[in-house]
C-alpha cells in the first residue's frame, strides 16, 4: 500500500487581493508551477499571480482533500480569511521545503 500526502493550499498574489484554492500530491511541485505560470492567462493562478502559499492543510485520502478543496472554494471569502488567518495572522508566504 502507498502512504500518499494530499494537500489542500491557498495561495494569493503579491497583493493579497486573490486567493487561489488547490490541491496536490506535490506541493513543492505545484508551487513552482504556479510561479513559473505567472502572468500566463491560460490559468487562473497564472493570470492572477498567485503563487504566494499562504495556508495548507495535510490529508492521507485524495477522497477527503478534494472534499475540503471543494468545500472552501464554496466559501465566502471573509470565511477563507478567517482559516487563514488563524493559522498565519499576516499572510506571509510559507516556504515549503
Amino acid at each position: 500500500m502507498w502512504n500518499y500526502e494530499y494537500y489542500v493550499y491557498i495561495t494569493t498574489n503579491p497583493d493579497k487581493t486573490v486567493l487561489y484554492i488547490g490541491v496536490t500530491n506535490d506541493i513543492e511541485r505545484r508551487l513552482s508551477e504556479h510561479y513559473e505560470n505567472k502572468g500566463k492567462k491560460a490559468s487562473f493562478a497564472g493570470r492572477y499571480f498567485c503563487y504566494n502559499l499562504i495556508w495548507f492543510e495535510c490529508f492521507s485520502d485524495i477522497n477527503e482533500a478534494i472534499m475540503r478543496e471543494k468545500e472552501i472554494k464554496g466559501w465566502r471569502r471573509s470565511k477563507k480569511e478567517i482559516l487563514i488567518v488563524r493559522t498565519n495572522p499576516n499572510w506571509h508566504t510559507i516556504i515549503f521545503k
